[in-house]
Protein backbone atom coordinates (compact mmCIF):
# COMPACT_ATOMS: atom_id res chain seq x y z
CA UNK A 1 0.00 0.00 0.00
CA UNK A 2 1.26 3.35 -1.07
CA UNK A 3 2.21 6.28 2.11
CA UNK A 4 0.35 8.83 1.89
CA UNK A 5 2.47 10.99 3.43
CA UNK A 6 5.46 10.26 0.22
CA UNK A 7 5.48 9.97 -3.59
CA UNK A 8 6.48 6.87 -4.81
CA UNK A 9 9.07 6.38 -7.42
CA UNK A 10 6.64 6.10 -10.08
CA UNK A 11 4.97 9.45 -8.47
CA UNK A 12 8.60 11.09 -8.39
CA UNK A 13 9.21 10.24 -12.31
CA UNK A 14 5.75 11.22 -13.69
CA UNK A 15 6.37 14.59 -11.25
CA UNK A 16 10.27 15.40 -12.69
CA UNK A 17 9.59 14.15 -16.45
CA UNK A 18 5.93 16.63 -17.04
CA UNK A 19 7.32 19.24 -15.02
CA UNK A 20 11.40 18.79 -17.03
CA UNK A 21 8.85 18.88 -20.45
CA UNK A 22 6.55 21.83 -19.34
CA UNK A 23 9.89 23.41 -18.66
CA UNK A 24 11.42 22.92 -21.62
CA UNK A 25 8.34 23.91 -23.59
CA UNK A 26 8.20 27.60 -21.49
CA UNK A 27 11.79 28.11 -23.04
CA UNK A 28 10.68 27.10 -26.51
CA UNK A 29 7.75 29.75 -25.88
CA UNK A 30 10.42 32.24 -24.49
CA UNK A 31 13.17 31.60 -27.03
CA UNK A 32 10.76 32.12 -29.90
CA UNK A 33 9.86 35.24 -28.87
CA UNK A 34 13.29 36.49 -28.05
CA UNK A 35 12.66 37.20 -24.33
CA UNK A 36 14.38 36.40 -21.20
CA UNK A 37 13.98 35.37 -17.91
CA UNK A 38 15.63 34.74 -14.53
CA UNK A 39 18.03 32.45 -13.11
CA UNK A 40 20.34 30.04 -14.69
CA UNK A 41 18.31 29.23 -17.28
CA UNK A 42 18.13 33.40 -18.20
CA UNK A 43 21.44 33.16 -18.36
CA UNK A 44 22.18 30.21 -20.66
CA UNK A 45 18.90 31.95 -22.87
CA UNK A 46 21.03 34.86 -22.79
CA UNK A 47 24.40 32.56 -23.52
CA UNK A 48 22.48 31.14 -26.44
CA UNK A 49 21.51 34.99 -28.14
CA UNK A 50 25.03 35.89 -27.51
CA UNK A 51 26.85 32.50 -28.85
CA UNK A 52 24.31 31.08 -31.53
CA UNK A 53 24.80 27.66 -29.09
CA UNK A 54 21.65 25.88 -28.62
CA UNK A 55 19.83 27.04 -25.00
CA UNK A 56 19.64 22.98 -24.03
CA UNK A 57 23.44 22.01 -24.76
CA UNK A 58 24.56 25.67 -22.59
CA UNK A 59 22.14 24.92 -19.94
CA UNK A 60 23.08 21.56 -19.47
CA UNK A 61 26.81 22.36 -19.25
CA UNK A 62 25.91 25.38 -16.74
CA UNK A 63 24.29 23.41 -14.30
CA UNK A 64 26.86 20.90 -13.82
CA UNK A 65 29.30 22.95 -10.94
CA UNK A 66 25.78 23.34 -9.28
CA UNK A 67 25.27 19.76 -8.82
CA UNK A 68 28.28 19.63 -6.16
CA UNK A 69 26.86 22.56 -4.24
CA UNK A 70 23.30 20.55 -4.31
CA UNK A 71 24.60 17.21 -2.80
CA UNK A 72 25.60 19.11 -0.40
CA UNK A 73 23.05 21.29 1.22
CA UNK A 74 20.36 18.77 -0.17
CA UNK A 75 21.73 15.31 -0.21
CA UNK A 76 21.89 12.99 -3.53
CA UNK A 77 18.56 11.98 -4.03
CA UNK A 78 17.42 16.24 -5.00
CA UNK A 79 20.71 16.10 -6.85
CA UNK A 80 19.92 12.99 -8.92
CA UNK A 81 16.86 14.02 -9.05
CA UNK A 82 17.89 17.66 -9.97
CA UNK A 83 20.01 16.02 -12.88
CA UNK A 84 17.49 13.86 -14.65
CA UNK A 85 15.33 17.18 -14.38
CA UNK A 86 18.15 19.57 -16.13
CA UNK A 87 18.83 16.27 -18.55
CA UNK A 88 15.22 16.15 -20.02
CA UNK A 89 14.91 19.78 -20.33
CA UNK A 90 18.06 19.92 -22.40
CA UNK A 91 16.90 17.28 -24.21
CA UNK A 92 13.93 17.86 -24.72
CA UNK A 93 14.79 21.75 -25.81
CA UNK A 94 17.16 20.57 -28.64
CA UNK A 95 14.44 18.43 -30.01
CA UNK A 96 11.79 21.10 -29.88
CA UNK A 97 13.01 22.92 -33.09
CA UNK A 98 12.38 19.71 -35.22
CA UNK A 99 8.38 19.42 -33.15
CA UNK A 100 7.21 22.42 -32.62
CA UNK A 101 6.33 25.52 -34.70
CA UNK A 102 4.66 29.02 -34.22
CA UNK A 103 2.93 30.56 -36.95
CA UNK A 104 1.92 33.58 -34.66
CA UNK A 105 2.20 34.42 -31.14
CA UNK A 106 1.93 37.40 -29.55
CA UNK A 107 4.55 38.79 -27.39
CA UNK A 108 2.51 39.79 -24.16
CA UNK A 109 0.24 36.24 -24.77
CA UNK A 110 3.82 34.70 -25.02
CA UNK A 111 5.31 36.07 -22.48
CA UNK A 112 2.23 35.27 -19.90
CA UNK A 113 1.98 31.74 -21.62
CA UNK A 114 5.42 31.37 -20.81
CA UNK A 115 5.20 32.15 -16.89
CA UNK A 116 2.03 29.70 -16.47
CA UNK A 117 3.63 27.09 -17.80
CA UNK A 118 6.83 27.64 -16.17
CA UNK A 119 5.39 28.05 -12.65
CA UNK A 120 3.28 25.35 -13.04
CA UNK A 121 6.62 22.97 -14.03
CA UNK A 122 8.97 24.47 -11.15
CA UNK A 123 5.81 23.79 -8.79
CA UNK A 124 5.63 19.82 -10.04
CA UNK A 125 9.71 19.43 -9.74
CA UNK A 126 9.83 21.37 -6.14
CA UNK A 127 6.88 19.43 -5.24
CA UNK A 128 8.73 16.15 -6.23
CA UNK A 129 12.01 16.99 -4.50
CA UNK A 130 13.96 18.46 -7.56
CA UNK A 131 14.89 21.56 -9.13
CA UNK A 132 16.31 23.34 -12.42
CA UNK A 133 19.56 23.50 -10.34
CA UNK A 134 21.43 26.91 -10.46
CA UNK A 135 21.25 29.88 -8.83
CA UNK A 136 18.50 28.62 -6.79
CA UNK A 137 20.94 25.79 -5.14
CA UNK A 138 23.88 28.96 -4.90
CA UNK A 139 21.41 31.10 -2.99
CA UNK A 140 20.22 28.59 -0.73
CA UNK A 141 23.82 27.47 -0.05
CA UNK A 142 24.76 31.24 0.72
CA UNK A 143 21.95 32.13 2.86
CA UNK A 144 23.21 28.83 5.01
CA UNK A 145 26.56 29.49 5.04
CA UNK A 146 26.89 32.98 5.38
CA UNK A 147 23.77 34.25 6.25
CA UNK A 148 22.59 35.84 2.99
CA UNK A 149 18.54 36.00 2.71
CA UNK A 150 18.60 33.39 -0.93
CA UNK A 151 15.59 35.43 -2.05
CA UNK A 152 17.90 38.63 -2.17
CA UNK A 153 20.70 36.65 -4.24
CA UNK A 154 18.55 35.80 -6.42
CA UNK A 155 16.63 38.74 -6.87
CA UNK A 156 20.49 40.81 -7.13
CA UNK A 157 21.24 38.17 -9.92
CA UNK A 158 18.52 38.61 -11.86
CA UNK A 159 18.56 42.59 -11.77
CA UNK A 160 22.21 42.27 -13.00
CA UNK A 161 21.10 39.88 -15.85
CA UNK A 162 17.96 41.61 -16.70
CA UNK A 163 20.58 44.86 -17.22
CA UNK A 164 22.87 42.77 -19.55
CA UNK A 165 20.14 42.11 -21.27
CA UNK A 166 19.49 45.54 -21.85
CA UNK A 167 22.73 45.38 -24.15
CA UNK A 168 22.68 41.74 -25.88
CA UNK A 169 19.12 42.34 -27.19
CA UNK A 170 17.33 44.35 -29.95
CA UNK A 171 14.74 46.57 -28.42
CA UNK A 172 14.20 47.32 -24.58
CA UNK A 173 10.46 45.92 -25.16
CA UNK A 174 11.54 42.28 -25.22
CA UNK A 175 13.73 43.09 -21.42
CA UNK A 176 10.30 44.76 -20.84
CA UNK A 177 8.28 41.69 -21.64
CA UNK A 178 10.80 39.22 -20.24
CA UNK A 179 10.09 40.55 -16.78
CA UNK A 180 6.36 40.35 -17.44
CA UNK A 181 7.19 36.77 -18.40
CA UNK A 182 9.32 36.34 -14.99
CA UNK A 183 6.72 38.10 -13.09
CA UNK A 184 3.88 35.59 -13.80
CA UNK A 185 6.01 32.81 -12.84
CA UNK A 186 7.18 33.84 -9.54
CA UNK A 187 3.55 34.75 -8.71
CA UNK A 188 2.43 31.34 -9.53
CA UNK A 189 4.99 29.68 -7.41
CA UNK A 190 4.96 32.63 -4.46
CA UNK A 191 0.64 32.13 -4.49
CA UNK A 192 0.87 27.60 -4.94
CA UNK A 193 4.16 26.42 -3.52
CA UNK A 194 2.71 25.94 0.15
CA UNK A 195 3.63 23.03 1.92
CA UNK A 196 1.48 23.20 5.07
CA UNK A 197 -1.37 22.43 2.36
CA UNK A 198 0.47 18.97 0.83
CA UNK A 199 0.09 16.01 2.20
CA UNK A 200 2.92 14.28 0.53
CA UNK A 201 6.19 15.55 0.49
Amino acid sequence: MTDPSHHSALEDAQGIAYGAAMAAFGITLLTHLGLITGQTAGLAVLISYATGWAFGLVFFVINIPFYLIGYRRFGLTFTLKTFAAVAIMSALNLAAPDWIRFEALNVAVGAILFGMVSGTALLALFRHGASLGGIGILALSAQERWGMRAGWVQLGFDAVLFAVALFILPDWRLVAWSALGALVVNGVIAVNHRRDRYIAT
